[in-house]
Protein backbone atom coordinates (compact mmCIF):
# COMPACT_ATOMS: atom_id res chain seq x y z
CA UNK A 1 0.00 0.00 0.00
CA UNK A 2 1.11 3.59 -1.17
CA UNK A 3 2.30 6.08 1.45
CA UNK A 4 -0.71 8.64 -0.13
CA UNK A 5 -2.80 5.59 -0.04
CA UNK A 6 -2.17 5.05 3.85
CA UNK A 7 -2.25 8.55 4.36
CA UNK A 8 -5.84 8.98 2.69
CA UNK A 9 -7.30 5.70 4.87
CA UNK A 10 -5.98 7.41 8.26
CA UNK A 11 -7.36 11.10 7.62
CA UNK A 12 -10.89 9.46 6.84
CA UNK A 13 -10.50 7.66 9.81
CA UNK A 14 -10.03 10.34 11.82
CA UNK A 15 -12.83 11.85 10.40
CA UNK A 16 -15.05 9.15 11.31
CA UNK A 17 -14.00 9.35 14.69
CA UNK A 18 -14.72 12.83 15.04
CA UNK A 19 -18.06 12.69 13.68
CA UNK A 20 -18.67 9.81 16.22
CA UNK A 21 -17.33 11.73 19.17
CA UNK A 22 -19.30 14.91 18.02
CA UNK A 23 -22.47 12.88 18.43
CA UNK A 24 -21.57 11.12 21.63
CA UNK A 25 -21.09 14.89 22.80
CA UNK A 26 -24.12 16.44 21.01
CA UNK A 27 -26.20 13.59 23.48
CA UNK A 28 -24.55 14.17 26.33
CA UNK A 29 -26.36 16.09 28.84
CA UNK A 30 -23.72 17.65 30.36
CA UNK A 31 -24.44 17.30 34.40
CA UNK A 32 -21.01 17.19 35.63
CA UNK A 33 -18.67 20.05 34.70
CA UNK A 34 -15.17 21.58 36.14
CA UNK A 35 -13.24 24.44 35.44
CA UNK A 36 -10.24 22.99 33.48
CA UNK A 37 -7.14 23.93 31.78
CA UNK A 38 -7.45 22.68 28.46
CA UNK A 39 -6.39 23.42 24.23
CA UNK A 40 -8.99 25.15 22.86
CA UNK A 41 -8.95 23.24 19.70
CA UNK A 42 -6.58 20.64 18.72
CA UNK A 43 -3.96 23.03 16.63
CA UNK A 44 -3.71 25.37 19.63
CA UNK A 45 -0.49 24.88 21.82
CA UNK A 46 -1.79 27.69 23.98
CA UNK A 47 -3.91 26.38 27.02
CA UNK A 48 -7.45 28.30 28.15
CA UNK A 49 -9.72 28.00 31.39
CA UNK A 50 -12.99 26.34 30.30
CA UNK A 51 -15.74 24.80 31.56
CA UNK A 52 -15.61 21.04 31.02
CA UNK A 53 -18.00 18.17 30.70
CA UNK A 54 -16.71 15.62 33.10
CA UNK A 55 -18.03 12.80 31.19
CA UNK A 56 -17.92 13.75 27.32
CA UNK A 57 -14.68 16.42 27.38
CA UNK A 58 -17.15 18.48 25.51
CA UNK A 59 -16.00 22.53 26.15
CA UNK A 60 -19.08 23.74 27.42
CA UNK A 61 -18.50 27.35 28.99
CA UNK A 62 -16.63 29.98 29.95
CA UNK A 63 -15.79 30.72 33.81
CA UNK A 64 -16.08 33.77 35.62
CA UNK A 65 -13.34 35.83 36.55
CA UNK A 66 -14.17 34.97 40.41
CA UNK A 67 -14.32 30.85 38.85
CA UNK A 68 -10.61 31.63 37.01
CA UNK A 69 -9.00 33.02 40.34
CA UNK A 70 -10.48 29.84 42.20
CA UNK A 71 -8.71 27.88 39.52
CA UNK A 72 -5.67 28.96 40.30
CA UNK A 73 -5.43 28.96 43.72
CA UNK A 74 -6.32 25.55 44.07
Amino acid sequence: MSILRKITNLFAKKQEIKKEIATLQNSCNHRRKSVKQVRENGDSTSPVIRWVCDDCFKLVGYPSKQETDKFFRE
